[in-house]
């Protein structure tokens, strides 16, 4: 007759032939099991959440929620300084959501781009902050709790946390920076003829819907075309560069302000009536003539200004192409000047 197989529970039993003893070395590695599924499952959890963002803000909501039942926060946020990306994200409401958001902001601005306090107490809140790095690439995780700080324990679980998260955060904005690299001129760093099309149509439906004024403005710039041939591309393209940061630092952040192509440029103005648009046309009209581009033999360099205002009953269509004659007018009657339709 065969001996039954026998199965070890791998248990240590040298120097300690008690059952008592052999018992406590097995419920110890029992218990050392059980914390290792839970880590495990944890951590499954924590690549399940995180495998359904899409972008780095619902990132750092679902680190968030995941992190809520094990270490209790008021928000959490992270930044990178080099790439100029920031989000937070805040489970609190009212007056206490207003104060960490500030406390936080409060804590950026002081923030270094290769290091930062471990934790800083900041009136009634406790700042935790966790340098997030890859490939010598450093960006910062940071908790705000209110209250009590950190226990070690609860340290422990975001630290074993950041791995998990440190690989997604860095390859969602890799994918973050193609995306903003497709919708962007690659020249002057505007939005680009995309951007255009992807907003146009709800900026339009905003406007009918709530009843405020829309205005476009289309832009082109006078005599350009010599600065290329008089003294090259190379010289043109920082001149579109100049310009384009000088556009930019005119508008609104609620405006849209895109280069079409070549020295081609709209501007969509959200709320804003035709003669509010026409008073920003000559500032921009100004604005280009003291930079005093001078092109030798035609003068100094323009530019021309086609407005139109949304009208309910017109396509989107219709409307650019009001702009362009106006556009047009403007160009051939007396440049450097604004006209409407």
């Amino acid at each position: 007759m065969n001996a039954a197989p026998s199965i070890s529970l791998d248990v240590e039993t040298s120097g300690l032939t008690s059952p008592d003893s052999s018992l406590e070395n097995l419920m110890v590695q029992l218990d050392h099991f059980r914390r290792q599924s839970e880590q495990l499952s944890l951590k499954n959890e924590l690549h399940r959440r995180l495998a359904g963002a899409i972008d780095m803000a619902s990132m750092v909501e679902a680190y968030s929620v995941w992190l809520m039942p094990l270490v209790e926060h008021s928000l959490v946020s992270f930044k990178h300084i080099g790439r100029k990306r920031q989000h937070i994200f805040c489970s609190s409401h009212g007056p206490k959501r207003r104060r960490g958001i500030q406390t936080i902001e409060e804590f950026f601005q002081g923030l270094g781009v290769h290091h930062s306090p471990n934790h800083l107490k900041k009136g009634s809140f406790n700042i935790h902050c966790w340098p997030v790095t890859s490939d010598h690439d450093t960006g910062f995780l940071v908790l705000l709790r209110s209250g009590r700080a950190l226990t070690k324990q609860e340290s422990r679980v975001i630290e074993n946390s950041l791995e998990i998260l440190t690989d997604t955060l860095y390859r969602v904005m890799g994918y973050e920076d193609l995306f903003e690299q497709s919708r962007r001129d690659a020249l002057t760093g505007l939005a680009n003829r995309r951007v255009f099309e992807e907003r146009i149509g709800p900026i339009i439906d905003n406007s009918r819907r709530h009843g405020y004024p829309l205005s476009l403005i289309s832009m082109d710039l006078d005599r350009f075309k010599l600065i290329n041939d008089t003294f090259g591309h190379a010289q043109g393209d920082e001149v579109l560069k100049q310009i384009a940061e000088l556009f930019a630092g005119m508008v609104r952040s609620t405006d849209l302000l895109v280069r079409m192509g070549g020295d081609e440029f709209l501007l969509v103005l959200p709320d804003t009536p035709r003669n509010a648009a026409k008073k920003l046309g000559e500032r921009l009209c100004k604005a280009i003539d003291k930079l005093n581009v001078t092109i030798p033999g035609a003068g100094r360099l323009g530019i021309s200004i086609g407005l139109s205002q949304w009208q309910n009953d017109w396509t989107k269509e219709e409307w650019m192409q009001r702009a362009d004659e106006a556009l047009y007018r403007a160009k051939f009657s007396d440049r450097s000047k604004v006209c409407m339709l």
